[in-house]
């Protein structure tokens, strides 16, 4: 297909901005697209053949004129297409931007989201789950934004129960549990996440090769 430009995207927006009864009129100083209804705010639509961090820039700027800014590109092509549509379009809204796609060919304009004040929803769950893994974490092991391994609370409790075994020797979980104030000190080495623990006999558990291995390599703790 021959390479789309924005001049492309002017004609279907103008028509369908037109018949929704506004005047429309392009490049009106820095702006692509200026339609007027009435003693309506004005409406901005700024053209690009795809979304960019120059696009989201210009919508912005375009908010001192009128909170009426949309952003129009072609309609997205395959599923990875719709994927990197979708999470610009989830940017935009919290931009307060509205969002239009254009099919090319043809010249369908599809409104996906309107120019609105942006509210996020909290997610009280998500909030709790990271409140608990934070207090729950002893001191500060990680980097942060680091890529390598995350150290959470789980692994602290999981190495609490490896050294206290490998001094110990196989050992009642209950036993352990008390010893090293993990209290899912037998489910955790029951479900033997890392691969250090193995049941020795009902409710006794000792350490396998891996976490001999692992004590090695940790070393002691206080």
């Amino acid at each position: 297909m021959p390479r789309v430009s924005e001049t492309d995207l002017y004609p279907p927006v103008k028509s369908f901005l037109e018949a929704l009864g506004y005047e429309v009129k392009s490049e009106i100083g820095n702006v692509d697209v200026l339609a007027v209804r009435g003693e309506g705010p004005p409406v901005v639509v700024e053209l690009k053949t795809s979304f960019s961090l120059s696009l989201l820039k210009q919508g912005v700027a375009r908010q001192t004129i009128t909170e009426q800014v949309y952003l129009a590109v072609p309609r997205w092509r395959g599923k990875s297409g719709w994927q990197a549509f979708k999470g610009n379009m989830g940017l935009c809204r919290r931009l307060g931007l509205g969002v239009l796609s254009v099919q090319l060919p043809g010249g369908q304009v599809q409104v996906h989201c309107e120019p609105a004040p942006f509210q996020p929803r909290q997610v009280k769950k998500r909030r709790a789950g990271l409140l608990t893994e934070f207090r729950a974490r002893e001191g500060d092991p990680n980097l942060g934004g680091t890529n390598g391994k995350v150290v959470t609370a789980y692994r602290q409790d999981a190495e609490r129960c490896l050294h206290h075994l490998a001094d110990a020797g196989p050992t009642k979980g209950a036993t352990v549990a008390k010893a090293t104030g993990v209290s899912r000190a037998t489910r955790m080495m029951a479900d033997n996440h890392y691969g250090w623990f193995e049941r020795v006999e009902r409710g006794v558990y000792g350490l396998t090769q891996a976490g001999r291995q692992a004590v090695h390599v940790l070393g002691t703790v206080e």
